[in-house]
């Protein structure tokens, strides 16, 4: 899937690969059980989930956010990261190029950190925040995940 958000970013969310039901729907965290639109809205100070879709995406560009995937392409049975293989990345590199605004990183996951990260290396200049999976499979207390995605409040433009 393409960028979604901001095209002048200051922020770039990265998950790893859209799952199943975000392929289907054509749209970034659409599984129902996915905490990922609640997460962001309580760092940024809105209400996000109820949302329709275009209008989530109008409030990330609003707030100079895109959203994107470390993984172009890759051969997956299911959802989980686990199950990626022979994984495409995406330009990642070329897209810091482009977007001069562009400030921080933020890896949705361990394995879009860890892609991401590699993908990143000798990028000066760009902040990269490590964030728990937003993904159901992460069964940490939502609070928890509140309290370290809320770091990307300050990054966020109101």
């Amino acid at each position: 899937m393409a960028p979604v958000g901001s095209r002048d970013a200051r922020l770039l969310i990265l998950g790893s690969l859209p799952g199943d039901a975000s392929l289907k729907a054509q749209r970034y965290y659409a599984h129902p059980r996915n905490q990922f639109w609640r997460l962001l809205g309580a760092a940024i100070g809105e209400e996000l989930a109820s949302l329709d879709y275009d209008e989530q995406r109008a409030r990330l560009a609003a707030r100079q956010i895109a959203l994107w995937d470390v993984v172009g392409e890759a051969q997956r049975r299911g959802s989980l990261d686990g199950a990626i293989r022979d994984a495409t990345p995406n330009a990642l590199a070329t897209y810091v190029a482009t977007h001069r605004q562009l400030r921080a990183v933020a890896f949705n996951g361990q394995t879009a950190a860890k892609l991401g990260r590699h993908a990143l290396s000798g990028i000066e200049g760009l902040q990269l925040i490590d964030l728990p999976s937003s993904s159901p499979a992460y069964t940490l207390p939502f609070a928890w995940k509140v309290e370290r995605w809320a770091e990307l409040g300050a990054l966020a433009s109101p």
